[in-house]
């Protein structure tokens, strides 16, 4: 079990309005305030988040707040800080009704994947949030942020069963799924987008979810949490002009597993005798081809076209409608799943696991 402190928050709730949630505090530009003395912006107290949002006293269930021991940039996330944000989870997923996870944005689309595909039937709500602006700033964004996503986290249906029973961001009026979010935004507040997906909850004056996309809760099979990722991979974006040396150097990499392959529109690459053999080469090596497209939207349709037919005939694994979050952090899982068993792999990467595929 993990040694982290909890501390509870002190607010509305009462023995006739029992659900508890867990807010999991690990930095980000969210709780940035600005000290007078040093003239820049530092990380506050977590612990002391009711001095800066008063309004959390007046909601009605129980607020508890861990933080990492530590807080970090989500430009430094890693692994590692994904399976330990799991493991937290997991130890005290009997013991809260729900999750809220306070992170930074630039990373945000890739540890909320990867925490989807960590979580084997998942039942209970993981909502990730933070902001563009600081706590600290005048016209932060951060307050409505956390509020909603509180109340997302808490919300119930008519049988009393979590409304959001999947690991999901909230920013900006919008619930989206995790593993189908992507980062579109660094000056604006709507940070986040979902093109292949529709949103799952919209926050005006109520919060209306979009039920029919939403998981269906299913109590059935017991939770597990994975412990295993293999980041042995790499993403590579294909432009016009790229060289067999970029090509070979990057296919060479000692210990190399697997490869998202970024390419144009609906799964096309060049033909060049070259980059073809290159491709050839890597796949009859063993190594996990995964193709997916550089556009938001839209889906790869290997084989369709005749610059991506070749694609098809050597053997890599079409992504459809995949994002490269999630198509990276997938490989990364499967492949601390199934290890060699790339006949495995390769099957699972074309399943829909937890919603990240059409």
């Amino acid at each position: 079990m993990t040694s982290l402190k909890i501390i509870k928050l002190d607010t509305a709730a009462s023995a006739s309005s029992p659900l508890s949630v867990l807010v999991i505090y690990t930095g980000g530009t969210f709780g940035m305030v600005y000290d007078r003395r040093l003239e820049t912006l530092v990380p506050f107290n977590f612990e002391q988040i009711l001095e800066r949002i008063p309004e959390l006293a007046r909601l009605r269930f129980s607020i508890s707040v861990l933080v990492l021991d530590e807080l970090l940039d989500s430009s430094n996330m890693v692994p590692n800080n994904w399976l330990e944000i799991s493991r937290i989870i997991g130890e005290h997923y009997e013991q809260y009704d729900s999750f809220v996870i306070v992170h930074g944005t630039d990373t945000m689309a890739y540890t909320a994947s990867a925490l989807s595909f960590l979580f084997e039937n998942l039942n209970k709500p993981v909502i990730l949030t933070g902001a563009q602006l600081p706590i600290g700033a005048a016209r932060t964004d951060a307050v409505e942020n956390f509020i909603t996503a509180l109340e997302i986290a808490a919300a119930r249906d008519e049988q009393q069963r979590p409304m959001v029973p999947e690991v999901a961001i909230y920013f900006h009026s919008y619930l989206l799924r995790g593993n189908r979010a992507r980062k579109q935004e660094s000056s604006q507040f709507n940070a986040f987008q979902s093109e292949n997906y529709p949103y799952l909850a919209e926050a005006g004056v109520t919060i209306d979810y979009n039920r029919p996309y939403i998981r269906a809760y299913d109590s059935t099979k017991p939770f597990a949490v994975h412990e295993t990722l293999d980041a042995n991979v790499v993403i590579l974006k294909l432009f016009p002009g790229i060289s067999p040396s970029v090509m070979h150097s990057i296919f060479s990499i000692e210990g190399l597993k697997g490869v998202v392959l970024e390419t144009y529109g609906a799964g096309n690459a060049p033909t060049a005798p070259w980059f073809l053999e290159t491709l050839e080469k890597a796949t009859d090596r063993g190594l996990i081809l995964l193709n997916v497209s550089q556009c938001t939207g839209g889906r790869v349709l290997q084989g369709r076209y005749q610059t991506s037919k070749y694609l098809n005939e050597m053997g890599l694994v079409s992504g459809a409608d995949l994002t490269s979050e999630a198509a990276v952090t997938k490989l990364m899982f499967l492949l601390g799943q199934y290890g060699d068993d790339s006949a495995m792999i390769r099957q699972k990467l074309t399943e829909s696991l937890r919603g990240e595929l059409s």
